[in-house]
């Protein structure tokens, strides 16, 4: 199974065009998209960066970001392919959504609490599972900013060092592109869509496994 991994579009309509024209001669299975749609906008322009990838007629799945407006998780709902605090299931892979990010110093749209992260991998996560969240877990080199600051989430970090899910997809800190590793979990944050950045996820989903990972540009 291939997994296409986007995130952070920032509402950037161009990129999200050439980045179907590559899709369009890729075999792939599933579209992940790991939040930030848009760059504080609502559900109309997430509608725009999200209708020419629906229109590849590849199942897709999708979370929020906290930069995406308030109407912006209902409209994914109405269009099924939102993952937030739900279990989903595509080719018999189980993916759990986290949505938004944890609590930042800029009062954006969508912030959780760590209790509230906590709650929603309690809910809905079964073994095995993939996690899609736009934040990433915390001391990794997924959530390292400029500044050397790691901003991710301690409590996603207990829960993979707890359960070890074979793959998680996140995104959220821009600079921070990487394939990490946390155990026996692979870590990939494609890096933002809105400058280029994609992953491509090799996974084999009878044994729950990352056969390989290619973080690609357009």
């Amino acid at each position: 199974m291939r997994i296409v991994a986007i995130t952070d579009i920032h509402g950037n309509r161009s990129k999200v065009g050439k980045l179907v024209e590559v899709l369009r001669g890729m075999d792939f299975d599933i579209l992940a998209v790991a939040g930030d749609l848009t760059h504080f906008g609502g559900a109309e322009r997430a509608r725009e960066v999200l209708t020419p990838l629906l229109e590849l007629k590849r199942p897709v799945v999708a979370v929020h970001g906290n930069c995406d407006g308030l109407d912006v998780p209902p409209f994914l709902e109405g269009m099924e392919v939102w993952a937030h605090d739900r279990r989903v299931e595509i080719g018999g892979v189980g993916i759990v959504g986290i949505g938004g990010s944890n609590i930042t110093p800029f009062r954006t749209f969508w912030e959780l609490t760590e209790d509230e992260i906590e709650g929603i991998l309690e809910r809905n996560y079964r073994d095995g599972d993939v996690i899609l969240s736009h934040v990433p877990p915390k001391d990794t080199n997924a959530d390292r900013v400029h500044s050397g600051l790691h901003v991710g989430s301690p409590t996603l970090r207990g829960f993979i060092e707890r359960k070890e899910p074979p793959l998680v997809l996140t995104g959220h800190i821009h600079e921070a592109r990487s394939v990490d590793r946390i155990g026996g979990t692979v870590i990939v944050n494609p890096g933002p869509l809105f400058r280029g950045y994609y992953a491509v996820v090799d996974y084999d989903a009878e044994k729950k496994r990352v056969d390989g990972v290619e973080l690609e540009r357009l």
